[in-house]
């Protein structure tokens, strides 16, 4: 009988610059354990609302390391990494884009999650104009008009409370949140910890 394939559930917002990293890593890792990768996208906004928490450049002593220690860990990594200029950036849009792709197109949805942290942490795109967000999801095949629409379906809009829900439930109060079964790791530095769940 064969065993079952293990699998990690990854709970993000766009607007999370350690949520990028554990991205820019989480399929690989998926891949070279044999696990699965379920997305979770959610509202960070709503989890700290619902948790008490805030974000950590809410603390300005707190923000400049957070800064520096991004720029180590994308270096470790060898991923490009430039702080939004944008920041903090309303996700809303885009996180009903994640769930609007993953229930409508679900083929497309790491395309899309790939050309979105892309563009906010790669390349500092402001994602609050609708020219920019046209440009990232031209490659993707879909127009503004379509975008829009899928992003203003009720279901959409039920499906990302219901995830922003489901992690504060869980136990979940930042981004980027992991669960292997039902053990939780928070960050992006916890990744080595999902590994090894995973293997």
């Amino acid at each position: 009988m064969s065993t079952p394939q293990k699998l990690v559930d990854f709970y993000f917002d766009f607007g999370s610059p350690t949520a990028y990293l554990a991205f820019s890593q989480l399929p690989r890792i998926c891949t070279e354990t044999g696990a699965g990768l379920v997305v979770k996208p959610m509202l960070l906004g709503g989890v700290f609302k619902a948790t008490g928490n805030n974000s950590p450049v809410s603390v300005p002593a707190k923000g400049r390391w957070m800064n520096q220690d991004i720029a180590q860990w994308a270096e470790r990594y060898n991923v490009p990494f430039v702080f939004n200029p944008f920041f903090p950036i309303n996700t809303l849009t885009l996180m009903r884009g994640a769930v609007g792709v993953q229930m409508k197109h679900p083929d497309q949805l790491i395309p899309y999650m790939s050309a979105v942290f892309n563009a906010i942490w790669m390349k500092g795109h402001d994602l609050g104009q609708d020219s920019e967000v046209a440009a990232v999801l031209a490659p993707l095949g879909f127009t503004l008009e379509l975008f829009t629409a899928m992003v203003s379906d009720p279901a959409v809009k039920a499906g990302l409370i219901a995830n922003t829900d489901e992690a504060v439930k869980r136990g979940v109060f930042g981004a980027p949140t992991f669960f292997v079964g039902s053990k939780m790791f928070f960050g992006q530095d916890r990744l080595d910890f999902v590994r090894e769940a995973l293997a």
